[in-house]
């Protein structure tokens, strides 16, 4: 029961050696922490945090703000994986439900019961294989997640196909069962991508629309300006729930970095917008 990297070599280096170079320099570059993660810490400092997910050369600087806040706390025991589902396989909601997902840096443990209360706190989720088969958004968040929690956790990889309000608070109201309730140490990363392929400017205009609802937060909004200003994220639902477990803790999401690919490459006639959140524990 592993699964395999499908993007090791496309989306990310497939040898060791090139992927923790990749890995650093993305801590270290310009648009990134400017530092690497100093080791974890001894308390829970977050509910959790929202990441992009393209090709480590585009986003991986804005996405290492996430891991480097994620790397200063206590390690949890299961970090709940949601993004959005691109390849149109499997069923509306994908929890894959046992086993463990292999990357260069070595394999990861799912866990099973967990991801068995995914599915049933939520009603809607249910253990799927298939859309898990060729998905980028979660794959390319554990050599990340490997890299500054090392060994010691699990995690619940799930996608979302249909993205609507509905779903998303049963995933946060299930995903804060599982932490409150069964007591397990989680951590949730969702992620979603901003406003795609348009010019740098018009980009960080949408993206700030959209970050805006998010922020408040304001989960309804989220979807509510993707429809009304055209905002082409490609994880409104993942964002979503992060914004209904901000409500529900009575906490405000925190924004680390925003920046399109444009500010990475040079490129800015045609970019995609990445932002990274982070959920704090009042």
């Amino acid at each position: 029961m592993i699964r395999h990297p499908y993007h090791a070599g496309s989306f990310y280096p497939e040898r060791r050696d090139e992927l923790l170079s990749a890995i650093r320099a993305s801590f270290l570059h310009p648009l990134g922490p400017g530092q690497l993660p100093s080791g974890p810490g001894g308390q829970r400092l977050s509910y959790a945090y929202l990441v992009p997910h393209a090709g480590y050369m585009y986003s991986g600087p804005i996405a290492a703000h996430a891991y480097y806040h994620l790397s200063r706390e206590r390690v949890p025991e299961t970090v709940i994986l949601v993004g959005p589902n691109h390849t149109g396989l499997g069923l509306a909601v994908s929890v894959y439900p046992r086993g463990s997902w292999r990357t260069p840096l070595g394999d990861v443990e799912v866990d099973e019961e967990a991801a068995k209360l995914i599915s049933t706190f939520s009603g809607i989720a249910a253990p799927d294989m298939k859309a898990h088969i060729y998905e980028h958004s979660l794959e390319v968040q554990l050599p990340f997640l490997q890299f500054v929690l090392g060994e010691k956790f699990k995690i619940v990889p799930i996608t979302v196909m249909a993205q609507v309000p509905s779903i998303s608070r049963a995933l946060a109201e299930a995903a804060m069962r599982v932490r409150e309730e069964v007591g397990i140490d989680s951590v949730v990363v969702a992620t979603s991508d901003l406003n795609h392929y348009e010019p740098h400017d018009v980009a960080v205009k949408k993206d700030s629309l959209i970050l805006e609802a998010f922020l408040k937060p304001d989960p309804e909004g989220v979807f509510k300006a993707a429809e009304e200003y055209g905002v082409s994220a490609c994880g409104p639902g993942p964002m979503a729930m992060v914004a209904y477990i901000a409500r529900a803790a009575g906490t405000k999401p925190l924004l680390l970095s925003h920046a399109t690919s444009g500010d990475v490459t040079g490129e800015k006639d045609w970019v995609v917008g990445y932002a990274s959140v982070k959920v704090p524990r009042s």
